[in-house]
């Protein structure tokens, strides 16, 4: 069986489309889409198969009115895990995230409602983030007593800067409309729906050479970690790669004829 199989997932609904765009919906619209260990793994799982599989492009959305409330804190608190425990719960997350951010396959988070602690988390994880007017962010992390431990120290962080972060932490400090856009949490803020946006990008993104995607969905990901010396080098080799593949010989093909689009503003 594929291990993308939309039938052998149950707190994730997924849909195939014909372009091999996959729609990911966090199923559980009770708990806001909160995210529990069950959920967490079944992310692993589509992710780490996703590009391998053949997808071109995810849809990640929520069911019901909200994105992602984050951590199942009612589950959290029922386990009474351990330290050690509870690390490698974030472990998972990590391991969710990273296949998400690093495995090839352009992500698009359309997001409503809350998108507050992990779930504000899981959305960096993404390459592309839009949001409606009902989206609000948040990290109440320090008001519930406990600490990030899916990535917002690194991703968020790096979205908002270090000293945004620490004070929506802090504080608990709320942020929406095109005041989230400005600071950096989405890069596209819609009057209508944030999953037509999303779809649109995704089947525009899922029209690009798969190889090129993994690149810019990979790539430049692993580059940003590198030092500027290891980065030159990494990127010039995977040009040598990427731009010299034949399913491009087309492509360059229609633009040395003039028959490709060119690239004009938008009107």
């Amino acid at each position: 069986m594929s291990q993308t199989d939309p039938k052998s997932f149950n707190s994730l609904a997924i849909e195939a489309r014909d372009n091999v765009v996959f729609i990911v919906r966090l199923n559980r619209p009770s708990k806001r889409n909160a995210l529990d260990v069950a959920t967490v793994e079944e992310l692993v799982r589509f992710f780490s198969h996703a590009q391998q599989e053949g997808v071109k492009a995810v849809v990640l959305a929520g069911e019901g009115d909200h994105f992602c409330a984050g951590l199942d804190l009612v589950e959290h608190w029922k386990e009474d895990r351990s330290p050690d425990q509870f690390m490698h719960v974030c472990l998972r997350w990590h391991e969710a995230f990273n296949k998400m951010e690093y495995g090839g396959a352009p992500v698009i988070a359309a997001q409503q409602g809350a998108v507050v602690g992990g779930g504000l988390e899981l959305a960096s994880a993404a390459h592309i983030r839009v949001i409606d007017q009902s989206t609000y962010f948040a990290l109440p992390e320090g008001q519930r007593g406990i600490f990030t431990g899916g990535g917002a120290t690194i991703r968020v962080s790096d979205m908002i800067g270090k000293s945004r972060m620490i004070d929506m932490i802090l504080t608990g400090r709320v942020y929406q409309g095109q005041d989230a856009v400005d600071l950096g949490l989405a890069q596209f803020i819609t009057e209508g729906s944030s999953f037509d946006m999303a779809l649109e990008l995704a089947d525009k993104a899922a029209q690009n050479l798969p190889l090129t995607n993994y690149a810019i969905c990979s790539a430049i990901s692993h580059l940003n970690n590198m030092s500027g010396m290891d980065a030159a080098y990494a990127e010039a080799v995977v040009a040598g790669i990427v731009n010299t593949q034949p399913a491009a010989r087309e492509r360059l093909e229609a633009f040395a004829n003039k028959t490709a689009a060119r690239v004009r503003p938008n009107s």
